[in-house]
């Protein structure tokens, strides 16, 4: 105390002192703010882990996550058949992140309607490659519905809700389209004339009439000329089943068969 009172407040040593004083009033109370204030009001160091609400409706994340000392906001919407309308389908922090108490949730919540798209065109193809459109389309295969035509499998038709649609039609995501398809065995028919036509526009005609080839007769000489179809068996005009055997002469246009060529070598 007697060293004090040597410094007057109106001495440089005396003024020294007051700032020396302050500073260290200063400090103290910066300390005491940052080190012990502060942490407590932000709970400094303290986090909470973030729980998965995905799947869960939007009701139960609220009440879940106000269990968690968290809150909840949706963003957006989208849609997924695998869940319920109104079902967080995704979270921003993931389940598993460490945050702050009291932060916002944000997710995604799945609409109450799917959306709609056009149906795409799957007549005249085959069964298995509606199945494949539809699935990357987001649509289901529906019934399958066999009509009599000689084309096994090829689709003849589409149906919703049990009523032919056409292409382009918009349907819901995730609707079951039926699919009108050829049995393969609709007793065939009338056998075209395959005669003049080149060897592959045959096996066009006789492959679409889901008809085989069976012995191919090469009359004549056919290395300097584009040979061409001169017979068949069954004869155009015949009568053919589905999966019938197709008997084939071919040789430069108009090349006599000699008899011994009659039958099938």
């Amino acid at each position: 105390m007697i060293a004090l009172k040597k410094f007057k407040s109106n001495t440089l040593g005396g003024i020294l002192l007051s700032l020396l004083l302050s500073s260290v009033i200063v400090v103290c109370l910066g300390i005491v703010y940052f080190y012990a204030y502060l942490p407590n009001a932000t709970n400094h160091g303290e986090t909470i882990t973030v729980p998965n609400i995905e799947g869960k409706s939007g009701q139960e994340a609220a009440s879940f996550l106000a269990k968690h000392d968290l809150r909840y906001e949706v963003n957006d919407s989208s849609y997924s058949e695998k869940y319920p309308p109104l079902t967080v389908l995704k979270q921003y922090p993931r389940a598993g992140s460490k945050v702050k108490e009291n932060r916002k949730i944000y997710v995604s919540i799945n609409r109450l309607d799917p959306p709609s798209i056009p149906l795409p065109n799957l007549v005249d193809g085959s069964l298995i490659n509606a199945e494949a459109v539809l699935k990357g389309n987001e649509l289901k295969r529906g019934r399958i519905e066999l009509r009599s035509s000689p084309f096994l499998n090829l689709v003849l038709d589409m149906k919703y809700k049990g009523h032919s649609i056409a292409a382009g039609v918009r349907v819901p995501k995730g609707s079951s389209i039926d699919l009108v398809v050829g049995d393969g065995g609709g007793g065939g028919g009338e056998m075209p004339n395959l005669s003049g036509l080149s060897l592959e526009d045959a096996k066009v005609l006789i492959f679409g009439y889901n008809m085989s080839i069976g012995a191919i007769n090469l009359v004549g000489d056919t290395l300097n000329a584009d040979p061409v179809i001169l017979k068949q068996k069954p004869g155009a005009g015949e009568n053919f089943k589905v999966g019938d055997v197709v008997d084939i002469w071919i040789g430069k246009a108009g090349t006599p068969i000699e008899e011994g060529e009659e039958e099938s070598q």
